[in-house]
């Protein structure tokens, strides 16, 4: 593959309702948090914000609801410029939502109604492979149903196009195969819940991440440890899908495999200095101000 390509993400569409506290509730607590923030989001929606605000040409495929804010949402991406023409309105559900408690330390639980994400089929899945070219690079997650995700990666992989799976939340995948994909991109808990040694076996490239201690990256016998970016760390919610969507910018762009998780790295921790999970999603100013890092927008990016 020698050209640019473009990102295609098939993936959830979210409002996320967020409440700062000083430590997370447990069981049978009431906590009293700071006050409520509404803010877009979605891992799909998230990773597509990401890729799109290093340089990535991307679209998105999902669902939102007809309700406020389904058209809310919808906006939100077209003003990062990301292609929304792939979104389709459900009349029958409401639009993805989730509920997130950050405590003083960045720290995070997550809980999402997925409204309708759920309702992602087979329409999405011929939205997503209309117009997808070998050179393109496709981001799945597991926030809709997995019948869609399979079908996507099936497609995708009859294309040429490459395929960058981020394997969470990982309840979809109990019991069952880990698809065949390009990239695969778990967190360590997620990779301990679904077995190091089988991800290893059924992926093109496995890259783990650590949090604050960096991540790992598996391809077939080769194991490299790539370093943590220190920072100061103010809400953690978006770094994952931050180091995904970079994942999937630097692919684009011809990078390898190695240098695209460095760059995703970068982006993950640079997140991790801001509130909210839209709000923080780096741009290549941050990149250069936080790390020193230079993206040219035409050729493969090395960090």
């Amino acid at each position: 593959m020698c050209g640019v390509g473009s990102v295609a993400v098939l993936g959830s569409i979210n409002m996320d309702l967020v409440v700062r506290v000083p430590g997370l509730p447990r069981p049978g607590d009431t906590v009293l948090g700071d006050r409520l923030l509404t803010i877009h989001g979605g891992k799909g929606a998230n990773q597509a914000v990401a890729a799109a605000r290093l340089g990535a040409q991307v679209r998105i495929i999902g669902r939102v609801g007809a309700d406020a804010f389904g058209p809310q949402l919808v906006a939100g991406l077209r003003e990062d410029g990301v292609d929304t023409s792939g979104v389709a309105i459900d009349a029958s559900e409401p639009s993805g939502v989730a509920l997130i408690v950050v405590d003083g330390s960045g720290q995070n639980t997550v809980t999402v109604a997925p409204g309708a994400n759920s309702t992602v089929g087979e329409d999405e899945v011929a939205r997503l492979v209309a117009g997808l070219a070998r050179d393109d690079v496709v981001v799945l997650q597991l926030e809709i149903p997995l019948p869609a995700v399979l079908a996507a990666i099936q497609s995708a992989r009859e294309v040429g196009a490459r395929v960058v799976l981020n394997a969470a939340p990982t309840a979809a995948l109990t019991g069952r195969a880990v698809p065949e994909v390009d990239v695969l991109i778990v967190n360590e808990g997620e990779a301990g819940e679904l077995g190091l040694a089988a991800l290893r076996k059924s992926v093109g490239a496995l890259a783990v991440t650590l949090g604050a201690a960096g991540s790992m990256v598996y391809e077939g016998e080769r194991v490299t440890r790539i370093a943590p970016h220190p920072v100061d760390a103010i809400d953690a919610t978006a770094a994952g899908d931050a180091l995904v969507g970079a994942v999937a910018f630097a692919l684009a762009r011809g990078s390898t495999v190695l240098d695209a998780v460095r760059l995703g790295g970068a982006a993950g921790a640079a997140a991790v200095t801001k509130m909210g999970a839209r709000p923080s999603l780096p741009r290549p100013d941050d990149l250069r101000r936080l790390f020193g890092i230079q993206l040219d927008q035409t050729s493969r990016v090395k960090t």
